[in-house]
């Protein structure tokens, strides 16, 4: 099937589903086809203004062709031929960028996880410093920012820390934001001012519903514990802390952030849920892209990312080599945008490369 074929055959399939809407379907089928022509709309409207742009197009040809014109005219039909074919490949562009395979988890809210990494307490400080990072992004985005745990260290590092950031389209922004962080600066405990090497590994899991992913009680094995603080002291006297083994997958969650046994459990299934149903997409998303090579976004967090380097004051981008020198704004303040955009754009013209 040809491009233009394509294109047709979408534009009649949103006019059958707009007539099936108008004769008056109710229930389940009316929320299914108001569902199906609303993902398509977008899409639409980039075809009919490419098709506009390529009717102008022959119509300021048609008219460059006749004889008589007089020099003005034929000044303006040239601009506007000049104009339209500069145009037409940037909007066709945006149609094919429309058409690549959506990822279903894109649409959906994120549950982030922030882990030390090498380098003792200055990486237990770079992890706070990332978690932190990323509040302030989702404050930027008006996203909600909702602790779900923290396990502090005593110098205000973090050992690990995960939240979930609710708000449309989260993950499909914050997807690329799974691997292994790298921070180059002196640490606040280093005497002779020598710069230290540490990192931090990051994942991002969309946030799975319970249609989503079904799990079954019969494969949890939940244990409970006293939770404890630093040194070991106890936070309280009762078995609140929570601990969620999925039997099959082997994944495993632990919490004891809140008092309650049961606050804590609920915050246990919501991770080990999105964590399982990650693995699933993931997998799904291998079976259909087995050649496809350098991906972007793979979660693979054996993978470095990125380096914060502050003796440079810059941050580098290692998948697409960007470097931009504005490290407080990027760590300091979350404005995370010029990466993603830049990220999202390189992983759609890798999807589109495979299509050719």
């Amino acid at each position: 099937m040809s491009f233009q074929d394509n294109l047709a055959k979408i534009l009649l399939k949103q006019k059958g589903i707009s007539d099936k809407l108008s004769s008056g379907l109710s229930g389940e089928e009316f929320v299914k086809s108001s569902k199906e022509y609303a993902e398509l709309e977008p899409i639409v409207e980039k075809i009919v203004e490419y098709n506009k742009v390529i009717a102008d197009l022959k119509s300021a040809k048609e008219l460059s062709s006749q004889s008589g014109l007089d020099s003005e005219t034929k000044e303006m039909i040239e601009d506007e031929l000049r104009e339209l074919n500069a145009l037409l490949p940037r909007i066709e562009h945006e149609v094919k960028i429309r058409l690549l395979p959506k990822d279903e988890a894109d649409k959906k809210s994120a549950i982030i996880e922030v882990r030390s990494g090498t380098g003792g307490e200055e990486a237990a400080l770079f992890a706070a410093d990332l978690f932190a990072m990323y509040h302030r992004y989702a404050d930027l985005k008006g996203w909600k920012f909702e602790v779900l745990s923290i396990s502090e260290i005593g110098v205000g590092g973090y050992k690990d820390a995960s939240a979930s950031i609710k708000g449309d389209g989260v993950f499909s922004r914050l997807k690329f934001e799974s691997g292994v962080h790298r921070v180059q600066r002196v640490p606040q405990t280093e005497s002779s001012g020598r710069i230290h090497t540490s990192a931090a590994t990051v994942a991002v899991l969309p946030e799975a519903e319970e249609v989503d992913i079904k799990i079954e009680d019969k494969d949890l094995r939940i244990d409970t514990y006293r939770a404890s603080g630093a040194g070991g002291q106890h936070v309280n006297t009762t078995d609140s802390a929570v601990r969620i083994t999925h039997i099959p997958t082997g994944v495993v969650v632990a919490i004891q952030d809140e008092k309650s046994q049961h606050k804590n459990k609920a915050k246990a299934l919501k991770i080990l849920r999105s964590r399982v149903y990650e693995e699933e997409r993931l997998a799904r998303e291998a079976e259909r892209a087995t050649s496809r090579k350098g991906q972007i976004g793979s979660g693979d967090r054996s993978e470095r990312i990125r380096t914060y380097n502050f003796p440079q004051g810059r941050v580098s981008d290692h998948r697409i080599n960007l470097t931009l020198y504005k490290i407080d704004e990027v760590l300091r303040e979350g404005k995370l945008d010029d990466f993603i955009d830049a990220l999202i754009s390189s992983d759609e013209a890798e999807r589109l490369a495979e299509q050719i």
